[in-house]
């Protein structure tokens, strides 16, 4: 019996609600059968269509996920048969062609985790730019719309499509294997994995540009990418320390911005709005991650946990800060971390300390243009009651920054400098 117009829409939000989530699971599931994400992704919009087509009229299957894979990994297989049944043609009329059956079906839930972790280091390939690995990324394992996409990066959709498109096609000819690597190529391809969910995740933290400062939606998508990483690569340290770090992070949200969406500092923020359970996940993941040596992002979760252990600003341990700081850039030199390290020092051991550090950057090339090393400066000064100076590093800070809530503060401060 056909159902009606409102019972419809209501079956194809749930159809779309269902992709959404179990749309990873399923390019990987099918790209185990044809070897090609691009084309995963294609039969798995197949079983999407097919579902916005039946569902409506046989109603929602009792377990939808595994409805929408069986359909796509039954036309994956019915693909390559054809492919194989060509070859076969081809032979007999004097061409040869290695034959290329299907793998068999997964044996059991486990399974279907490497065909995950197959497609998170195909998605995050090194062979593809970060730009292109963040926007696959975000479309094969996170779900999102290529519209979604481009509004979550302030950029066009033609743009972001066009990533997607050669993204694919630069893995097809590259001949990227679809395959979770061990040993020392895990080793050297994790980082590129765990930098794509980082960069994500810092996007919606803190907005390069546009009129919010964060974006809750794209710290959970990369949260939860942090956390299916987690199940499936429970042996690798760095990986439980991103998960730490996003969701000591994550907790903060709550409490960065007022009622009207301006920014709140740190040392302004209602702790009681922290995110208690995300804070005790994040303390978790840390103490998962061992006791060391730690790398860069069990580093940067360390320094998170020290906010989050103290129960008002006064409390935070500094002096900790600054040394956690100083072996993060020993091990990943940087002139950021050196800025955040500056930060520290300066609130160890007074602003004229910090200071020092904070001039020591100004020539640093890769911080010309960066709105927050004149912010950093400005607060210093401020500190020192060097108001006027204060004033025109606020000023510049805020003509340096695209986001809009950012150079309404920076602007604020310059005039009660």
């Amino acid at each position: 019996m056909a159902v009606t117009g409102t019972d419809a829409t209501t079956t194809a939000e749930t159809v779309e609600t269902v992709f959404r989530i179990e749309s990873a699971r399923i390019i990987a599931a099918v790209a185990r059968v044809v070897r090609d994400v691009g084309l995963a992704e294609e039969i798995a919009q197949d079983a999407l269509v097919a579902a916005l087509e039946q569902w409506p009229e046989s109603g929602v299957p009792e377990r939808p996920g595994a409805w929408l894979t069986a359909v796509a990994k039954r036309r994956a297989i019915d693909l390559v048969r054809r492919g194989e049944t060509y070859a076969r043609k081809l032979a007999e009329v004097g061409r040869t062609l290695e034959d290329a059956p299907p793998p068999p079906e997964p044996a059991d839930p486990d399974d279907i985790d490497d065909d995950l972790l197959r497609l998170v280091f195909t998605a995050c390939h090194p062979v593809l730019s970060a730009e292109a690995r963040t926007a696959l990324t975000l479309r094969l394992l996170g779900g999102l719309t290529t519209q979604e996409i481009a509004r979550a990066f302030l950029t066009s959709e033609a743009t972001v499509a066009q990533r997607i498109v050669r993204a694919k096609r630069k893995l097809a000819a590259a001949g990227v294997p679809f395959e979770a690597p061990y040993g020392e190529e895990r080793a050297g391809r994790l980082p590129s994995v765990l930098e794509v969910v980082y960069l994500v995740f810092n996007e919606g933290y803190s907005a390069t540009a546009g009129d919010d400062l964060c974006r809750p939606a794209l710290c959970e998508d990369a949260l939860r990418l942090a956390r299916v990483l987690e199940g499936l690569m429970p042996e690798e340290p760095e990986v439980h320390g991103l998960a730490a770090l996003l969701e000591l992070q994550a907790s903060r949200v709550p409490a960065r911005t007022g009622p009207g969406g301006e920014p709140v500092l740190l040392a302004d923020q209602n702790r009681a709005r922290w995110n208690r359970m995300l804070i005790l996940r994040g303390l978790e993941a840390l103490r998962r991650a061992g006791s060391g040596p730690y790398g860069p992002y069990c580093l940067q979760a360390a320094i998170a946990a020290c906010h989050a252990r103290a129960a008002r600003y006064e409390d935070t341990d500094w002096a900790l800060i600054a040394s956690l700081y100083g072996r993060l850039a020993a091990l990943t030199p940087s002139p950021v971390v050196e800025l955040n390290r500056a930060v520290a020092v300066s609130m160890a051991e007074g602003p004229e300390a910090g200071l020092r550090l904070v001039d020591a950057l100004t020539g640093e090339p890769a911080l010309r243009g960066y709105h927050l090393l004149p912010s950093v400066r400005g607060d210093l000064l401020e500190r020192l009651g060097r108001e006027e100076e204060a004033r025109a590093e606020f000023e510049r800070a805020a003509s340096l920054t695209q986001n809009e809530r950012e150079r309404e503060m920076l602007l604020g401060r310059a005039r009660r400098s």
